[in-house]
């Protein structure tokens, strides 16, 4: 008599979600710049670009939400999805007046914030969402938020408790309002959007939002400056 093997379950796609988010983390641990923000040992000045090019990409968060939102209501499909990102939307409006509030307890002007110039990382993120958002599939800035909402739960409060800690930054008690909102936020964001994505059965659709939450692993790293890079000699 034949013993019939059973069946493994199926796995959930959401698990390599996860994985992307779990990547980022042991990316940004090892880089110099991003772990003395962890550990609260960055400098001012470190910390206000942070914050600045923060700023330059938070600042399109809520209407490419809004935008995926609506144009997945008018596809006629994914209406829970749909319904999803505009809640987001909303939750999200203001964030960047968290960051500009911060950074002028750093003594940073808001005609500073908007003059500085983004990094390559920062163009590259809103380019490739704006993208998704308008012309590919809008359910794949859902990864994009998955990877940022992830980070946040895992380091954000966190950061602001070793940041007030070492209290090395003037005013940085009135300069974390954007961590610290995120931190207490984001905990209940990441379970509800991992529960709704559990619904998408979609192949394509799945790999589009793995795509977006590699891309947006890939280019946070580039918030922070490569240390290596500006101590390189020049070439001749």
């Amino acid at each position: 008599m034949e013993t019939e093997i059973p069946t493994p379950p199926p796995l959930d796609w959401t698990t390599a979600l996860e994985s992307e988010g779990q990547t980022l983390l042991k990316e940004l641990d090892a880089h110099p710049a991003a772990r003395r923000l962890f550990q609260g040992t960055i400098d001012a000045n470190g910390y206000a670009r942070y914050l600045v090019q923060t700023y330059h990409y938070v600042r399109w968060t809520m209407p490419l939400l809004a935008e995926a939102g609506y144009r997945i209501q008018r596809q006629g499909k994914c209406p829970a999805l749909a319904e999803l990102l505009i809640q987001k939307s909303q939750e999200e409006h203001g964030h960047e007046r968290w960051l500009l509030s911060d950074l002028k307890n750093l003594g940073w002007s808001a005609e500073q914030v908007e003059r500085t110039e983004h990094c390559p990382a920062v163009a590259a993120y809103v380019a490739w969402n704006r993208y998704t958002t308008q012309c590919g599939a809008p359910t794949a800035f859902l990864g994009t938020a998955y990877v940022l909402e992830y980070l946040s739960v895992q380091r954000a409060s966190a950061t602001v408790e070793r940041l007030l800690a070492a209290n090395t930054i003037p005013n940085i008690a009135k300069a974390v309002t954007f961590l610290r909102g995120h931190g207490q936020a984001d905990g209940e964001h990441v379970a509800e959007l991992t529960s709704a994505l559990r619904s998408l059965t979609d192949r394509e659709e799945q790999s589009a939002l793995l795509l977006s939450a590699r891309t947006t692993r890939t280019l946070y790293r580039g918030l922070f400056p490569d240390e290596r890079e500006q101590r390189a000699p020049p070439s001749h």
